[in-house]
């Protein structure tokens, strides 16, 4: 075991030296007892901080509904000589901060001119103007831009850039021949509007006459340099998560909730709350973006400073299964087969796991008129509450079910499909996670 030891912190002093991020494995790999506090990846607790994720969001193929509006798709690229301008809510300040740029579904590498990060007008999300004169450059190996080749992603220097905790920050991209390709990174369910503008207008004040979109492209990780205490809990989801329902521009999913709720005491102020959801998502085979076994390593293992993972996410699998009694045992058994594996390999990786409960969907499409989705899904409750696969658990079903019909929500949280909850609705989920579960 020493000698493993030293072999950890010798490849993590190693990366350190040429500025590399890995997650070094520890842990053991099969489950621990609720509350164990998981040995931290050597990789991020060397020297006086770390770097840890603030805000992230999944990447995603792009699909034709959700492309860049006429001009900036055209028959063979997008964004061309365009100017992207976003916003992102962060969790954790810090006075250093990186970003992580994502050309993971790319149909060619994508030549980023140049970046840069400021504070958006007020303080606001999904506003297209900034605060004169807080515009900075982002540097990539010292120079202006990169070519992320298809696939990879990018990460920037280091760049030296006070954030506030629970702030908006805004970041604008200019490339200056844009993809050649319309096969795009984005992540369509921001629920944050961004402005694009033809040329280069990277550190304009504002951008009168933007097309406005309410999604994210090419964005998809910030950090920041924080304290060896900080770390990151992430979200692994589907559009509950993802927060439709909740208001544009307002950061009101309930993962903002919950980061909130951290926020107000001294004691997990520190801890970032990451959003790696997506609406349509699955855990067992591809839906909208790559099921959660698949993208497991990328969206969790991989996440700067993350030591706990909370699983909510096989509504979506359970919806689209067949309806028969035999399909509604087959589902079930593959979900909890597939949480056993996403326990194992983050175990291995020194994360707690938690358990969230799967909430209604009575009256939704998702409810066949036999039942069987609903045996399924409580099938998976049971044994998410009672299997001790997980290191603890999360009762989303509880807090948000109608005490009077269990199998529906209740309806001051229903946005009307009878799956989806409102701001309210995401607050009682954010308010049903146990402080204790933060606290070592």
């Amino acid at each position: 075991m020493k000698r493993a030891a030293s072999f950890v912190a010798a490849a993590a002093a190693i990366a350190a030296t040429v500025g590399l991020s890995p997650h070094a494995s520890s842990g053991a790999d099969g489950p621990r007892s609720a509350g164990a506090a998981p040995a931290r990846p050597a990789a991020v607790t060397t020297g006086s901080g770390q770097w840890t994720d603030t805000w992230a969001s999944m990447p995603q193929l792009t699909e034709p509904g959700n492309m860049p509006p006429a001009p900036f798709t055209q028959s063979d690229r997008v964004f061309d000589n365009a100017t992207l301008r976003q916003t992102v809510h962060v969790g954790p300040g810090g006075q250093r901060i990186r970003l992580r740029l994502s050309n993971a579904f790319g149909g060619a590498d994508l030549p980023v001119t140049a970046v840069s990060v400021a504070r958006p007008a007020d303080g606001r999300a999904g506003v297209g103007a900034i605060v004169p004169g807080s515009s900075r450059r982002v540097t990539f190996g010292g120079q202006p831009g990169f070519d992320i080749p298809q696939g990879a992603q990018a990460v920037s220097d280091p760049l030296d850039f006070d954030v506030a905790p629970g702030s908006n920050l805004t970041v604008t991209l200019y490339l200056a021949h844009g993809q050649a390709s319309t096969a795009i990174t984005s992540h369509p369910g921001s629920r944050t509007t961004s402005h694009l503008l033809a040329g280069d207008h990277l550190d304009d004040a504002d951008l009168p006459g933007a097309t406005t979109v309410d999604h994210w492209y090419f964005l998809s990780g910030l950090e920041v340099w924080s304290r060896r205490t900080a770390s990151a809990t992430v979200v692994l989801g589907d559009s509950l998560s993802d927060g439709r329902g909740s208001t544009t521009n307002g950061n009101d999913r309930w993962p903002d909730r919950l980061r909130s709720r951290l926020a107000s005491r001294p004691g997990t102020a520190d801890i970032a709350v990451i959003n790696e959801a997506a609406g349509g998502n699955r855990v067992l085979r591809d839906g909208l973006g790559p099921n959660a076994l698949a993208r497991l390593d990328r969206d969790v293992l991989s996440r700067s400073g993350a030591d706990r993972l909370i699983v909510f996410e096989g509504v979506n699998d359970i919806g689209t299964a067949g309806t028969s009694p035999a399909d509604a045992r087959r589902i079930a058994d593959e979900l909890i087969g597939a949480y056993r594996q996403i326990v194992t390999r983050a175990h291995a990786q020194g994360i707690e796991v938690y358990g969230a409960t799967l909430t209604p969907f009575g009256g939704n499409g998702y409810d066949d008129p036999a039942g069987a989705h609903e045996s399924a899904r409580q099938q998976v409750n049971q044994w998410i509450r009672t299997g001790g696969g997980f290191d603890a658990v999360i009762d989303f079903d509880r807090a948000v079910r109608d005490p009077d019909a269990p199998g529906r929500l209740r309806p001051a949280y229903d946005t009307g499909d009878h799956l989806h909850l409102n701001p309210a609705g995401y607050q009682a989920l954010a308010d049903a996670v146990p402080f204790a579960l933060f606290h070592r």
